[in-house]
């Protein structure tokens, strides 16, 4: 049996028109099963059917106090847990959530081409970058910068794009081990566009599969996306 993935996109505040677009290619992702909801009732079951949990451009408060403490000891017991884009505008009232994730969202300049720097190339979501990205998205800034606490994977170039507040120093993806869980984290993905450009797929598959524990394994393409 392949396995599980549970796709969790509920908004409370802002939401992104990327969303179906993101559930559509996860559910491409090659060696998985996808279940997509916005139900907060999905997160108060047992979560250890899955092998990771996507938080997809979630917004605002999104748990329940049972789904945040089943999120909580999944993660801890050695469950993955990926947040792409908004999902650091999610559970701003829970203190834990901003641990896990790593950072919490500040602010963004307007959605524009930028540089984005590959600092690590020695990881699934990143092997198939250059060594610099051009992308186009919304160059979040974060409220505190997690290095230290995390393995930056991408960080921002400033100077390519107008805004941005973080300086130098501005990771924009990074992973962690949280309890015995892995935890990756995008920032990229706001528009409905990037989940058809090549790069940033596989930068997203590449980080679903690392905090699965499963090898990155190769994407299908936009255009022959199995019937899932």
């Amino acid at each position: 049996m392949a396995p599980r993935l549970l796709v969790y996109t509920r908004t409370t505040g802002y939401r992104h028109d990327s969303i179906p677009a993101g559930v559509a290619a996860l559910r491409t992702l090659d060696g998985f099963e996808t279940d997509a909801t916005e139900d907060p009732a999905a997160l108060e079951q047992p979560l250890d059917a899955y092998a990771a949990v996507v938080f997809l451009s979630t917004s605002g408060e999104v748990l329940t106090p049972a789904g945040r403490e089943r999120l909580a000891a999944y993660v801890e017991s050695g469950g993955g847990f990926v947040g792409v884009h908004a999902a650091a505008c999610t559970e701003d009232d829970w203190p834990y959530y901003g641990g896990l994730l790593g950072a919490r969202f500040a602010r963004h300049p307007r959605h524009q081409p930028g540089r984005a720097v590959v600092e690590d190339h020695d990881h699934p979501a990143t092997r198939h970058l250059p060594a610099v990205w051009h992308f186009t998205d919304e160059w979040y800034d974060f409220s505190g910068n997690p290095r230290g606490a995390v393995r930056v994977l991408v960080t921002a170039d400033e100077s390519s794009y107008e805004g941005g507040g973080m300086g130098d120093d501005h990771p924009l993806s990074w992973c962690h081990h949280h309890g015995t869980g892995r935890v990756f984290y995008t920032a990229f993905g706001h528009a409905p566009e990037a989940y058809e450009d090549p790069a940033f797929r596989t930068h997203l598959f590449g980080g679903v599969a690392w905090a699965a524990g499963m090898p990155g394994p190769e994407p299908h393409g936009p255009s022959d996306d199995p019937a899932r």
